[in-house]
């Protein structure tokens, strides 16, 4: 009887979670602005990749489970995509503003490119604050279902899938920031 009372009990509490990520997630439509619009928010939580990449430099390989904990704004993009490469300033610029132990901008240059080619890329730029991770197999590009570059993904603190962005966006923009903002109040 009493397991039977402690299942009821978590069931109630899980539900009551989900009840309140949707509730949530539902109240980031309305901060949705110029580009930002095209952010698709689900109102349910989507499981995310567990395929590895490779973190930059050669350190390795890591996965999306490293990142658990936080949000995530995951960016799938290439050094030959005109659209990645426009954002990926006003990605760095959202990491200097909002990046900490419970937000982060994670960068994951997918298919073919060299890591030279993305080191040159992020000096030109200036940007010195994101990952140069790469999927070089799009193992994870693919578990996550990304057709075309750029697709942006926010993944919740337990790693999953909250909301996805397909194309280029304005991610400095006072809606991109907004949305963030809500996300972390």
């Amino acid at each position: 009887m009493r397991l039977f009372r402690l299942a009821s009990l978590y069931m109630a509490l899980a539900l009551g979670a989900n009840a309140v990520m949707a509730a949530d997630v539902a109240s980031l439509g309305a901060l949705r602005d110029g580009s930002m619009k095209k952010l698709i928010l689900h109102s349910e939580p989507k499981p995310a990749s567990t395929a590895e990449f490779q973190l930059e430099d050669d350190k390795g390989t890591g996965s999306l489970a490293d990142y658990r904990g936080k949000y995530v704004l995951l960016n799938f993009w290439a050094t030959w995509c005109a659209p990645c490469r426009k954002e990926m300033p006003q990605l760095a610029e959202l990491q200097a503003e909002f990046g900490g132990d419970r937000f982060e901008v994670l960068t994951l240059a997918t298919g073919r490119n060299s890591p030279a080619g993305i080191k040159k890329f992020f000096a030109e730029n200036g940007i010195s604050n994101l990952p140069r991770h790469q999927d070089p197999k799009q193992a994870v590009a693919r578990e996550m279902g990304v057709a075309g570059l750029p697709v942006t993904v926010i993944l919740d603190p337990e790693g999953q899938e909250i909301a996805r962005l397909l194309g280029d966006a304005e991610w400095n923009s006072d809606s991109a920031k907004a949305i963030i903002a809500s996300l972390l109040d």
